[in-house]
């Protein structure tokens, strides 16, 4: 099997774009992670973890690297600004075209004599390196046509390819010192120059998983906003992803997941749902994690400013968990309820 066969079978499958690259080609990703630990030395610990990314076994070869694009999908009304499209559109659900067309390429690559070596990569810096696209000052990866909305895939393999010409210039054009509205956008202030950010401090982070608890400090809810799970507002403010979504069809679903994640229903979620729908689906949180979706239902509905939540936020001054109970007390206390 050639690298030819390989990337033809990529595009049949519908990946937008396959390149190949090198297995030993992470030379600056530690270098990036130190700069990373020194401008953020409070997420030392977060990062240090990430190290061995770079450091693959040595039966490792080559790295072959897919981009598929999921701006193609209708963005249910109401949730683009409560949980982030990449969440929504997750194609690593077994239901997915995404996962199946993925389950398919790895079968061809074993068939054909090539074995995918099991190990974590910074995926991004992949996709840069193998050419098919740049990072934005906000770390996401842009090509020309579908803006950051992109997965990408990669698979680490134990044969010798030929390879794609190395990238040189990482960073997009369009992302000079002239233009900052990413970083300007980001609510948590979680980005600081170009390909730099306290992952941490960034609301993705911190709305979807439960071993950062409960935000304490009010100006952090207040900068948090209506996120419950996820957040675009670095992607949404680029100018490189303006009309880049067209929508074109449903991801498998939603409209089932368009009723769940309301947060008046999951405010009113019981555990089972929650460990049988909701967790399964999205489970950053894990299973033990309703309590924090309830704190971000709450928080968001506070922050939306929205009166037809009163009642709820009131309600829930009572609810049998305390880290609930204090988040509708403040949101009582600011709203005057």
């Amino acid at each position: 099997m050639t690298a030819k066969d390989i990337k033809k079978k990529a595009a049949e499958l519908g990946f937008t774009s396959c390149g190949i690259i090198p297995a030993d080609t992470f030379h600056e990703f530690e270098q990036y992670l130190d700069e990373r630990v020194n401008t953020f030395p409070e997420s030392k610990g977060f990062y240090e973890r990430m190290y061995g990314h770079a450091r693959l076994p040595e039966s490792a070869k080559s790295i072959i690297v897919c981009i598929r694009r999921y701006n193609k999908y209708k963005i249910p009304q109401g949730l683009d600004k409560w949980v982030g499209k990449n969440y929504l559109f997750d194609g690593r659900v077994s239901y997915s075209n995404e996962y199946r067309d993925k389950a398919e390429f790895e079968e061809y690559l074993k068939i054909g004599g090539i074995n995918i070596i099991e190990c974590m990569i910074p995926d991004r810096w992949a996709a840069a390196k193998a050419n098919l696209g740049k990072f934005g000052r906000n770390n996401f990866i842009y090509d020309p046509d579908h803006g950051s909305y992109l997965y990408i895939y990669t698979w680490v393999v134990d044969k010798d390819l030929d390879y794609d010409e190395p990238a040189g210039d990482y960073l997009m054009p369009q992302c000079g010192d002239h233009c900052g509205k990413c970083i300007e956008a980001c609510p948590t202030k979680a980005l600081e120059g170009s390909l730099s950010m306290n992952m941490p401090a960034c609301a993705a982070f911190i709305s979807s998983f439960s071993a950062s608890g409960t935000i304490s400090d009010e100006a952090e809810r207040l900068q948090m906003g209506q996120w419950l799970y996820g957040c675009d507002a670095c992607q949404d403010a680029c100018p490189a992803n303006q009309d880049k979504f067209v929508e074109e069809e449903r991801f498998p679903l939603m409209d089932l997941y368009e009723q769940i994640l309301k947060p008046e229903n999951i405010l009113d979620m019981d555990d089972g749902t929650y460990v049988s729908i909701l967790s399964p689906r999205f489970w950053y949180a894990g299973p033990e994690g309703l309590w924090l979706w309830k704190c971000n239902a709450l928080r968001a509905m506070i922050n939306s400013g929205d009166a037809r939540y009163h009642d709820l936020i009131k309600r829930s001054r009572s609810h049998e968990d305390s880290r609930v109970r204090e988040v509708a007390a403040w949101g009582c206390e600011r709203l005057g309820l």
